[in-house]
């Protein structure tokens, strides 16, 4: 058995470069069997966020009639936790353990909160239903039941992807940091990928009972996948231990205030600022409105998820392969901001024809803008940042990404909750498409920003 095992490992190997973006990572030193199985604390964050952002917004708002604003503020609240990313990479470059471990603790405590959040997450979504005794508690106890699960599983995949990213990092060069963070992110969508097409099974047709099953297996297989990718892969290390019982202890208020500094990395910060909030402020309506005006079923919205993922792998494959060719990173942002801008107006145009098929491929669209968006500024921050800064480029990199997705969800549920409120009457898909025309506003501004950004680097260059 352990020479087919190894025969197995041995061919996947081999396949992995040529079908598998950034699989040339991998080294003698960090093998891609190794790469592959640290990866599945991606898999875990992918089917959370799946969970979280695809099936259960749409539950809450079509099945159990929760206002869309109340929804936007749920999936927001892990966003309260995301300014701290850079704060969690930093604090685990500097951990401070007796085996000398530095990532291992802040992932595993990353785990559990994920495990405790979706341990309180079925009940709450009972009481929120209504269900049983339920219907006559008061509809804040479910509402704030749910916000505080919701917290808990985003704390929780925060801490995990920021510390596991680092911990990728650490186990190959410095040349390659680059192309193992996206391998990591290949595996995210990958994950995201197989987690809503296991969802759409599961829950086609939908009933409570099931979402609550589907839920409490979430958390176990959570626990299962970050425990096989943690397993082995930091190894103790007494000499540093005792190294950093010693060493003078770093303020991150210094850190921050260095990379600070750096202007052309400010400037980044807004370009990913507004063009994740033009990708990300429909993430809590595109199931709803597909459901409620396209009349969609919930396993069918469920694999929007799925689409999105999808065209997320198709953008961060091709970015990786234009990239590798020595383009611009900027350029590739570029060009995913302007495919975003004409997935929203396809997205808009479905609402015209009533045409689930085409909101499926505009969803496809969008995942590839979003896939280059982000694969590009990933790359332009790590490159902006000076090289002993990188570990923490990259929680800035995911603070700002995250903190944008999670504040323009809660706007776009409260614009859409706004104008369903209005005493004139409107059609119903109006409160989606005025969300989605806020989107392509953001998209235009993020790629006038990142043009204005490439016209600098060419100017400096020229006067070089």
């Amino acid at each position: 058995m352990s020479g087919y095992r190894r025969m197995m490992l041995g061919r996947l190997a081999r396949l992995g470069p040529r079908f598998l973006p950034f699989a040339d990572v991998a080294s003698e030193k960090a093998p891609l069997s190794r790469l592959l199985r640290l990866s599945l604390f991606q898999v875990s964050v992918g089917m959370a966020l799946v969970l979280l952002v695809g099936t259960l917004n749409r539950v809450m708002i079509v099945e159990l009639s929760v206002p869309a604003s109340v929804v936007g503020v749920m999936l927001a609240l892990p966003v309260l936790f995301a300014p701290f990313r850079a704060l969690i990479g930093f604090k685990s470059d500097n951990h401070r353990s007796a085996f000398g471990w530095r990532r291992v603790p802040y992932i595993w405590k990353g785990t559990l909160l994920q495990f405790g959040g979706f341990a309180v997450m079925p009940f709450a979504l009972l009481v929120l239903s209504g269900y049983n005794e339920a219907h006559d508690l008061p509809p804040w106890i479910g509402q704030a039941s749910a916000g505080v699960a919701f917290l808990l599983v985003g704390a929780g995949l925060h801490m995990v992807q920021t510390v596991g990213l680092a911990l990728a990092t650490d186990l190959v060069d410095e040349a390659d940091q680059p192309r193992v963070v996206g391998l990591m992110y290949v595996m995210l969508l990958v994950g995201m990928i197989v987690s809503a097409f296991v969802f759409g099974l599961l829950l086609d047709p939908y009933n409570p009972g099931r979402l609550v099953q589907v839920i409490q297996g979430a958390a176990v297989l959570t626990v299962a996948l970050n425990g096989i990718a943690l397993w082995k892969q930091e190894a103790r290390d007494p000499v540093r231990a005792h190294a950093m019982k010693t060493a003078p202890t770093p303020r991150f208020a210094d850190a921050w205030r260095s990379l600070a500094r750096v202007a052309a990395f400010r400037r980044l910060l807004v370009v990913i600022a507004l063009g994740t909030a033009g990708f990300g402020m429909a993430d809590v309506l595109l199931e709803p409105f597909g459901g409620q005006i396209l009349a969609m079923s919930v396993a069918a919205t469920t694999r929007l998820s799925m689409a999105l993922a999808f065209g997320s792998l198709l953008g961060f494959g091709y970015a990786s392969r234009t990239l590798a060719r020595g383009a611009s990173p900027l350029a590739v942002s570029g060009w995913g901001a302007l495919i975003g801008v004409g997935a929203f107006a396809l997205v808009i145009g479905s609402a015209s024809a009533l045409a689930a098929p085409l909101l499926a491929l505009a969803t496809v669209v969008a995942g590839v803008g979003a896939g280059l968006f982000s694969h590009g500024t990933l790359t332009a921050s790590m490159r902006a940042a000076p090289r002993n800064q990188i570990g923490l480029a990259l929680g800035a990199w995911g603070a700002v990404q995250t903190t944008a997705a999670g504040v323009a969800i809660a706007v776009g549920g409260v614009i859409r909750d706004v104008i369903v409120a209005a005493p004139v009457s409107v059609d119903p898909a109006t409160p989606y498409l005025a969300v989605f025309a806020v989107e392509i506003a953001l998209l235009a501004l993020a790629l006038a920003a990142t043009w204005r950004m490439m016209a600098r680097d060419v100017a400096v260059a020229r006067g070089q």
